[in-house]
Parts: C-alpha cells; sequence; structure tokens
C-alpha cells in the first residue's frame, strides 16, 4: 500500500511537516517495502492559494490511499475524501507515524483540522 506522508526532510527520519499544502515534502511510501518517492512540495507550497488543493491532486496521481499530516484544511481535506484518501493526523517522525499506521494506532480525521493560533509572547 502507498501512504503519502508530509516531510520536513527526504527521509523516513525526517520530522513530520505539520502543514499539509505548503509541506515542504511530501514523501510517498510503500508500506510493503519502504521504499520511498520523494515529491518535492515547492511548486503547491508556494502559490499565493490553493496549496492544499494542488498537493492533494498530487498525492492522488501517485496513487496513495492514505495520508499521514499534521492539519488539513477544509478544502484538501474534501478533495482527498473525494479521491477516497483517508487521512490521520500525526506528530512526530516519519517513521514513527510509519510504525503507529501500521501498528493500527492511528484513527483516520472525519473532517478538516485546522492549526491552533499561536501564542503571542507580551514584549
Amino acid at each position: 500500500m502507498k501512504i503519502a506522508i508530509t516531510s520536513k526532510g527526504k527521509t523516513l527520519d525526517a520530522e513530520i511537516d505539520p502543514r499539509f499544502g505548503k509541506a515542504e515534502y511530501i514523501l510517498i511510501v510503500d508500506t510493503d517495502n519502504l521504499s520511498v518517492e520523494v515529491l518535492d512540495n515547492s511548486i503547491n507550497a508556494n502559490l499565493s492559494k490553493g496549496q492544499g488543493i494542488q498537493a492533494a491532486a498530487m498525492i492522488n496521481e501517485n496513487g496513495a490511499s492514505i495520508l499521514l499530516t499534521g492539519f488539513c484544511g477544509p478544502s484538501p481535506f474534501e478533495a482527498l475524501k473525494n479521491a477516497g484518501i483517508k487521512v490521520a493526523n500525526v506528530a512526530g517522525t516519519v517513521r514513527e507515524a510509519i510504525h503507529a499506521f501500521e501498528g493500527g494506532e492511528l484513527s483516520y480525521a472525519d473532517e478538516f483540522t485546522m492549526a491552533l493560533p499561536r501564542k503571542r509572547e507580551k514584549i
């Protein structure tokens, strides 16, 4: 099975990139043999809008049936859902997310997720 994982790097030991549409890379991992195809998401990440929709299309075109990411907004979530791609929210490294997936430890999102606003420090 092929799964897509948003990543800050090109290896299984890279950190998960929590921003789906603006992720630096999307790794397509074949869970049968842990082979990795690295997709450079910079073209989508640098768009002024529609980053998530384009990233969702790229995942679909590359045959992934699961997406592991930090947060996935409403439009890309709907596009993924319509393509039959399940979404699970994860953190840590790509390798840790794969182990959680293989161990049945992940639950799939029923709706989109958004990052919480960062607290601003007082000056």
